[in-house]
């Protein structure tokens, strides 16, 4: 899944929602999550059409969820930024595998930001040290790489098993000529035998007795 620019000031603005217990000015949202104004004005309104955001005019006025922290995915914020994703384009040939691998593993990516909602990462907050990955978030990661890990490998092996089943049913499909083994182990063999046998038979006789077999009518012409 890509991740722009947009969509990261966007979920940067939903946390900063996510901890304020009022509602709040655009203006502070930008400064608290240095988002230029512009484009955060732009991003807040794409988030209240798509009905996660709530507004209301007035110096009491201002930004708030629309609905519980607990209630809002990470890919609920994705998905009005970035759109819904293409299905994967058909891979031919020996690449063909590739368009399952891909769309398992979107699937398994799109499972873990589904589960992982605006209020883990405000809860996350508080045991998140430096750059390390908070142990709540850090746990749901590791259980959706490892079911990724483990579906990836069964795709692998069950695209690897039908080729080798297409395989063999092409080559049962297309079996041999009969006859072929059959010549190429005893028809050549067998002519060869009989001919010397032939050979054997006349060439040392007729030196023997000082006769020549009469040669065929053209022989000497075709051998000149």
């Amino acid at each position: 899944m890509r991740i722009s620019a947009r969509t990261q000031y966007a979920l940067g603005a939903m946390l900063a929602l996510a901890t304020a217990d009022r509602p709040v000015h655009a203006e502070r949202i930008a400064a608290s999550q240095e988002i230029p104004r512009r484009f955060c004005d732009n991003i807040l309104l794409q988030l209240r059409r798509a009905g996660l955001l709530r507004s209301q005019r007035g110096p009491d006025g201002g930004y708030w969820l629309a609905r519980p922290p607990g209630e809002i995915a990470l890919a609920d914020v994705i998905r009005v930024t970035e759109g819904e994703e293409q299905a994967t384009r058909p891979f031919p040939r020996a690449a063909a595998p590739l368009a399952a691998i891909w769309e398992r593993l979107r699937s398994h990516e799109n499972a873990l930001l589904s589960e992982i909602t605006l209020a883990d990462v405000v809860a996350s907050g508080a045991d998140h040290v430096g750059d390390d990955i908070p142990s709540t978030i850090d746990a749901m990661t590791h259980s959706a790489s490892g079911a990724a890990a483990q579906t990836t490998s069964g795709a692998a092996a069950q695209t690897a098993s039908g080729a080798t089943a297409q395989t063999a049913s092409g080559t049962a499909a297309h079996p041999s000529r009969p006859g072929t083994a059959a010549r190429s182990a005893s028809g050549a063999p067998a002519r060869s035998r009989a001919g010397a046998t032939a050979r054997s038979a006349t060439g040392p006789s007729a030196d023997t007795t000082g006769a020549h077999p009469p040669a065929a009518p053209g022989t000497a012409d075709r051998a000149g």
